[in-house]
């Protein structure tokens, strides 16, 4: 029985995973916000960091393999300028997370601040660049998705984690 090529793992799955992923993250640290205990404050770090270098190397990914293909294989690339620069506001809110010396409440306020930009971005991807991705004529996003998780993987490495 033959299977169709959408059912296969694509590329906006694997982007659509890292998105759930770090939603679960939010969450977790929206919970650890009504903690005042020492170990709330020191896992609230940890799960920013986590948080930060996730979305940085999505980004990443995105922007160096996903969003390039998808502006050669689309006539209408607004969505693509959008969230770049939604990509850019992100990256400016992640690195005053990186670089805030206190866990405060401004801490945070710019974590879930953070959150709710992703939330809408990701929106935006799956309502409608995903859409339009799917419907590309000649992007085989089955085969961009081993090229994005394998630059993941390297990313990671450098940062340090695992993929």
């Amino acid at each position: 029985m033959p299977t169709s090529r959408r059912a296969e793992p694509d590329a906006c799955s694997l982007l659509d995973a890292d998105h759930r992923n770090v939603k679960k993250m939010f969450k977790e640290y929206e919970e650890l916000t009504h903690s005042r205990a020492a170990s709330a404050q020191q896992k609230k770090r940890e799960l920013a960091n986590e948080i930060c270098m996730e979305l940085t190397v999505h980004a990443q990914i995105e922007e160096e393999i996903f969003y390039p293909a998808l502006r050669e294989a689309i006539k209408e690339t607004d969505l693509l300028d959008e969230a770049e620069v939604e990509h850019a506001s992100a990256k400016d809110l992640i690195a005053q997370i990186q670089e805030a010396t206190e866990v405060d409440d401004k801490f945070d306020a710019k974590v879930i601040v953070l959150g709710e930009y992703i939330d809408h971005h990701v929106k935006e991807e799956r309502n409608e660049i995903f859409v339009k991705a799917r419907a590309a004529r000649g992007l085989d996003l089955v085969a961009m998705r081993e090229q994005l998780a394998a630059r993941k993987e390297e990313l990671m490495e450098e940062l340090g984690a695992t993929a």
